[in-house]
């Protein structure tokens, strides 16, 4: 089954903006733009994804996405995740893919070992719905779909639970599948801590990200009460 993976990519002077409070601007615009980079090399590693689709307005990721074989898709409106995801959506399906993985860009350490394993496991013979929940349950860090119109995508707090209701009402098959490295988003200073302890031991994963943390200027870049 043609499967292509689509991620929609905030510009960098926009996101994660609730790291405000525990990082400055400079570092928090390094870290989103490290995130995405190391998100596209683990999708490019994924054998089953036939090709990715970075939907984004931000300039300074193209040259990471162009290396990579990845597809840009210039999104103008940025009208938010899940806009950003049905343009690449109906891209991917007017190609002829006839699966899409969706995948946000603050999940560093994902693993193309366990996308692989996700999208070579067993499926039912007509659509499916698999939802991938954040670390809390409630959010949506990876929706994968057959066909690519079987249901809308609908980001944001409370997704995981949407979706599933989406995929209930279109009368869709739908699983939850928790995959380990897609479990954490990095949205607070809370999150990046649990980051830089989960990287602390996973030595093959997040090299972009791993050497912002690891950086010499990133214990100065922390504002009062933060992570140092």
């Amino acid at each position: 089954m043609r499967t292509a993976a689509i991620l929609p990519v905030k510009s960098f002077a926009r996101a994660k903006q609730r790291l405000g409070a525990t990082v400055t601007d400079p570092l928090r615009e390094e870290l989103a733009r490290a995130m995405v980079a190391d998100v596209i090399a683990a999708l490019a590693r994924t054998g089953e994804i036939e090709r990715t689709f970075v939907v984004t307005r931000e300039p300074g990721i193209a040259e990471a996405a162009l290396a990579a074989g990845a597809v840009l898709i210039a999104d103008e409106g940025e009208e938010g995740q899940s806009a950003a995801a049905s343009l690449g959506i109906a891209r991917a399906a007017a190609e002829g893919f006839e699966r899409i993985l969706s995948v946000p860009g603050d999940c560093p350490a994902a693993d193309p070992a366990e996308l692989s394993a996700l999208l070579a496991g067993p499926r039912p013979e007509g659509p499916e719905v698999v939802i991938v929940p954040d670390r809390h349950g409630t959010g949506t860090n990876g929706l994968l779909v057959a066909p690519p119109f079987a249901i809308a995508p609908s980001f944001g707090p409370g997704s995981c639970a949407r979706h599933r209701g989406l995929a209930e009402r279109a009368g869709v098959a739908w699983r939850i599948e928790r995959i380990p490295s897609l479990l954490l988003d990095i949205d607070t200073g809370a999150d990046l801590a649990v980051l830089r302890e989960r990287l602390a031991g996973l030595a093959d994963r997040a090299p972009s990200t791993r050497a912002i943390l690891a950086g010499p200027g990133f214990a100065e870049a922390l504002l009062t009460g933060s992570l140092a």
